[in-house]
Formats: structure tokens, sequence, C-alpha cells
């Protein structure tokens, strides 16, 4: 796979990984937070959460994606809601 250095690229792998987990017919795909991992100085990841709309429900979901390779080493559901 290839490098995740740009938040854009961030958008594209998380995205793609969420696809993958939940279906490709998610709506209002968001990335509400990005962060660097394990801190802005050496990073070797990046902690996404993102939302979408699924079904009428909301979800957000955290993602750590390697920056080197774009793999996804950790997913979890944060919150499933209806939405506001």
């Amino acid at each position: 796979m290839n490098p995740v250095l740009t938040e854009k690229e961030v958008e594209t792998a998380a995205k793609k990984a969420t696809e993958v987990l939940y279906g490709d017919n998610i709506e209002d795909f968001k990335i509400r937070t990005l962060l660097s991992f394990p801190t802005e100085q050496n990073r070797e990841a990046w902690d996404a959460q993102v939302t979408f709309l699924l079904d009428g429900l909301q979800y957000t979901v955290d993602l750590l994606i390697n920056e080197k390779d774009g793999q996804i080493t950790n997913a979890r559901l944060i919150d499933r809601m209806v939405p506001l």
C-alpha cells in the first residue's frame, strides 16, 4: 500500500476502510478529528475520528492508520445515534 502523508490521503484511506467495514452506501463522510500518533514530533500513524450516515443513523468511528503504508491497525466504533 502507499504511504499516507497528507490529510487528503488520510481521508481517502479512512473512507476506503469505512466502506470495507460498513458497506459502500455510506453518506456524508467527514473526518471529525485528525491527530498524529504517538506524537506530532514522532509520527508513525494517524488517529482519525470519522463520522458518516448509514441507514438514517450517524456513526462515529476511530481509525489508526499507519503513515508508511496506509494500513489500518485499529478500528473501533465510538458511537451510533440518530442524528440531531
